[in-house]
């Protein structure tokens, strides 16, 4: 269902962040309240400013999400050096962040409602 005064459909969202950190599934949230939204696979690329580049959003969103959750999460085979490579590739995008939001310990419609709450204003 989307936002009341229609506000969701007239702006681009991007969101980014670690593998594991909840983006698909904040994006299937946003979605069904009717705002647009782009999974920017900012993590993987080795260009800084691939987010703004890209897709270019009217709001990006940085989803935080520690190794040990990370990898708990997507049951990820992988070692923290990866993970710190990850942050490396998202930092210019979290020093760009309209709202940076840490998952550790949030269920996904906790996530979603800071999200939401964000973007309604």
């Amino acid at each position: 269902m989307p936002a009341d005064d229609g506000r969701s459909s007239r702006y681009l969202v991007g969101l980014v962040g670690p593998c594991g950190s909840g983006k698909s599934t904040l994006i299937a949230a946003l979605e069904a309240r009717g705002y647009a939204c782009r999974h920017i696979a900012q993590e993987h690329s080795y260009v800084k400013d691939m987010w703004k580049r890209i897709t270019n959003p009217d709001v990006l969103i940085f989803l935080q999400a520690s190794f040990a959750v990370s990898t708990a999460r997507r049951k990820l085979n992988w070692n923290e050096a990866d993970y710190l490579e990850q942050q490396r590739r998202l930092s210019h995008a979290l020093a760009n962040a309209n709202l940076i939001v840490d998952t550790d310990s949030l269920p996904p419609d906790e996530v979603a409602r800071r999200v939401l709450e964000f973007l309604e204003r």
